[in-house]
């Protein structure tokens, strides 16, 4: 059934969640109705331990009536993600299935939710990498593979370098005089981000890590407590902690 703009179902993008339920608690995002989606740009961190505790949270998460769709960050259990959880389709592409409500996006993939195209590349390089290499809870994966970034140029040329939104975790290099902090490893990625500015075209590109919330003129927001649409235009509401 045709729905117009106005009745058309609502996507918004959040930060870095770290594995912190009171984050869903709050009363804006029981605005958020059936077959809204919720992005998060990474360090979803609600598969950490595999714990009970941990999976009575993922259960109370899932009976959230919207859907939360995650792109990894540097502080998640990667091993436990492909160990468990499926990979299937969603909106177009490949997704890790880990309730009916909650997908984890993965690197390179383009979904198109209510007719708009979303390109998704998580990843990137944790801060404190030695430390948690000591203590046993750093991932390799978290480091994006250049097998992974063809599959993502692969994909954006299949669709002519056209999306609407980019959805990462990593900000691209060339925004760290502006938001003020430093790439101290250089990755692929980075230079991969870098080719996407100058070749292809979207609207708005969203990220997390930095753990700020933050404009930069003219597409680019960090993310990491505000709630956004992605389509001023379409809000129910904004929420800023």
């Amino acid at each position: 059934m045709y729905k117009s703009k106005e009745e058309q179902n609502l996507v918004y993008v959040t930060g870095d969640t770290h594995g912190d339920y009171d984050r869903f608690n709050d009363p804006f995002l029981k605005k958020l109705e059936e077959e809204d989606t919720l992005i998060i740009c990474g360090d979803f961190g609600f598969i950490w331990d595999g714990s009970p505790q941990e999976e009575a949270v993922l259960k109370k998460l899932s009976q959230k009536k919207y859907t939360i769709a995650f792109v990894d960050g540097c502080h998640e259990n990667f091993d436990l993600l492909e160990r468990k959880y499926p990979l299937n389709r969603w909106k177009g592409g490949i997704i890790r299935q880990i309730a009916p409500n909650i997908v984890h996006l993965q690197r390179g993939e383009i979904y198109t939710i209510e007719g708009e195209k979303y390109f998704t590349f998580g990843g990137g390089h944790s801060q404190d990498i030695e430390y948690r290499k000591d203590t046993g809870n750093w991932w390799k994966q978290e480091h994006p593979t250049h097998r992974e970034i063809r599959h993502a140029i692969y994909k954006l040329h299949e669709n002519d370098s056209k999306v609407d939104y980019i959805i990462t975790h990593e900000p691209p290099a060339s925004l760290n005089d502006c938001l003020g902090v430093d790439v101290q490893q250089r990755l692929e990625i980075h230079t991969f981000f870098e080719d996407i500015i100058k070749e292809c075209e979207y609207k708005k590109w969203f990220f997390g890590k930095c753990h700020m919330d933050r404009f930069i003129p003219l597409k680019y927001y960090a993310l990491f407590e505000e709630i956004l649409p992605v389509e001023t235009h379409k809000k129910r509401g904004v929420f800023r902690r």
